[in-house]
């Protein structure tokens, strides 16, 4: 099965890939068909994420796949949220963004500083598909007041997995990709999409 994947961030890409590797799916990322990023006008994460993949779908008759997450902090009423890339300003500049977050936090006491990352992944057969496919992950944790770890992207490294004693940044790639929020939103869209190939 070939999808068009619905964004333009390497580090997503990579962790799909390798998430999507058992299960005979070729993602070809929307840049390599010529295919820009879809503006991101709604105010959820599961809009934002169908706008991103009909997009895609439409633009290269290809079946798509899109995710769209963030970093959710309980203490700024769950900023960054649909935000988290452009926190800072620019899109995806992950170092702006984190300075920026440890900043606004800076007075804020260890046991006021919990957060969770959010990711919710759609699945389009094609542009007017009525009935995507949905599904939705979350990571509980904590952010730390510096960063910490040299792996993952984005705002893993400060965020703190307490279940572990790690850091995102610090965790195995592999074991990263099987807890994280889109590991686990990954994991139920391939069980649904089986269950419907089964059912066929």
């Amino acid at each position: 099965m070939k999808l068009v994947l619905a964004s333009g961030n390497a580090g997503k890409l990579v962790e799909l890939r390798e998430l999507l590797a058992e299960g005979a799916i070729e993602l070809v990322p929307q840049q390599a068909l010529g295919i820009a990023d879809a503006e991101e006008s709604a105010s959820t994460f599961v809009e934002n994420a169908l706008i991103k993949a009909r997009h895609a779908a439409r633009l290269s008759g290809l079946p798509a796949l899109a995710d769209d997450s963030g970093l959710c902090v309980n203490a700024l009423d769950g900023a960054p949220g649909l935000h988290s890339a452009r926190y800072a300003g620019g899109h995806g500049d992950a170092a702006a963004n984190i300075a920026k977050l440890l900043d606004v936090l800076r007075e804020v006491p260890e046991e006021q500083r919990s957060a969770h990352f959010h990711c919710t992944i759609v699945l389009l057969r094609s542009a007017d598909d009525p009935a995507p496919l949905i599904a939705e992950g979350r990571w509980p944790g904590r952010i730390l007041q510096a960063p910490r770890g040299v792996g993952g992207f984005g705002y893993d490294p400060v965020f703190f997995d307490p279940a572990r004693g790690l850091g995102a940044a610090e965790l195995d790639p592999a074991l990263k990709n099987r807890i994280s929020h889109r590991g686990q939103a990954l994991t139920q869209l391939l069980a649904a999409l089986r269950a419907q190939t089964h059912a066929a």
